[in-house]
C-alpha cells in the first residue's frame, strides 16, 4: 500500500487551528469522534495535541516527530551570519520550541507577547529579550493568514534587529497571507512540505520550502523493521 497524505482535524475548535498534515498508509475511516484504519500507525509532524491525538481520536499508535533537525540543518546552510542569531517565538505558548532550537545553535532567545482584542485580532505586541544589531529567526508550528509573524517582524525591526526570518512547520498560507508576506520585510519565510507550497512559491519568492519527506520515509522504514525512530528527534536521514 502506498504513502499516502491526507488534512486530519486534530480536534475539538478552530479547524485551522489543528490542521495537520500527516502520513499514513492504509485508508481511514471516520466514526464517532474517532479515527478508524486499516493500518497500524500515524506518523505526524510538531503535532500541537500530540497527547490529545494519540488519546482522544485514534485506536493506533501515533509517532510525533519534529521538523527541528530539519530546520537546524537549514539555518546552518542558509544563514551565514546564524552566530550572530537570535531565536524569537511569536507567541509565548513557543518558548519551549524556540529555546530548545537556541540551546542547540548556542544563542539567545526572545518572545513577543500577545495582547488580543479577541481571538483574531492582536491588539499589542511586547517583545521580550534585545534583538539589536542580530538576527532574528522567527520559529512557529505553524501559520494561517500570517498577520501574527508580518507584525512581528515589523517589531523586531523596529526594536533593532538587522534581518528578520521565519521558519514554520506548517505553511497554510490563507486568504490575505501572501500578500502580507511580500509586503513584509522578511530576508525568507520557510516552510516545510507538509502541505505543498509549488503554487505560492511562484507568487512570491519569499517562501521556501524544507524538504521533510526522508524524515517520514525514514519514520516508516524504521517502524517496518521494528525499529526505534527515537533517533529522527535529532537527526535528518542522511
Amino acid at each position: 500500500m502506498p504513502l499516502r497524505y491526507s488534512p486530519v482535524p486534530g480536534g475539538a475548535g478552530t479547524p485551522l487551528q489543528h490542521y495537520r498534515i500527516v502520513g499514513y498508509v492504509g485508508r481511514p475511516q471516520i466514526s464517532v469522534g474517532r479515527f478508524r484504519w486499516h493500518r497500524s500507525r500515524y506518523v505526524a509532524i510538531d503535532e500541537r495535541e500530540k497527547k490529545q491525538i494519540a488519546e482522544g481520536f485514534f485506536d493506533i499508535p501515533v509517532d510525533n516527530l519534529y521538523a527541528e533537525p530539519a530546520v537546524l540543518q537549514w539555518i546552518k546552510e542558509n544563514i551565514l551570519e546564524w552566530k550572530n542569531s537570535i531565536i524569537v517565538s511569536p507567541d509565548a505558548g513557543g518558548a519551549k520550541r524556540v529555546t530548545s532550537i537556541a540551546d542547540r545553535l548556542n544563542v539567545e532567545f526572545a518572545l513577543i507577547h500577545k495582547e488580543r482584542k479577541k481571538a483574531s485580532e492582536v491588539d499589542r505586541m511586547v517583545l521580550v529579550g534585545d534583538v539589536k544589531d542580530r538576527v532574528a529567526i522567527l520559529v512557529d508550528d505553524m501559520a494561517d493568514t500570517c498577520g501574527t509573524i508580518c507584525h512581528a517582524a515589523n517589531k523586531l525591526l523596529c526594536a533593532g534587529a538587522t534581518k528578520v526570518y521565519a521558519i514554520l512547520t506548517h505553511g497554510i498560507f490563507s486568504g490575505p497571507a501572501i500578500s502580507r508576506i511580500n509586503q513584509a520585510a522578511f530576508e525568507a519565510v520557510v516552510v516545510t512540505n507538509t502541505i505543498p507550497q509549488e503554487e505560492k512559491m511562484k507568487i512570491c519568492s519569499k517562501v521556501q520550502v524544507i524538504d521533510i519527506s526522508m524524515i517520514l520515509a525514514e519514520a516508516i522504514r524504521r517502524t517496518h523493521n521494528g525499529e526505534s525512530v527515537s533517533y529522527l528527534f535529532s537527526h535528518v536521514p542522511l
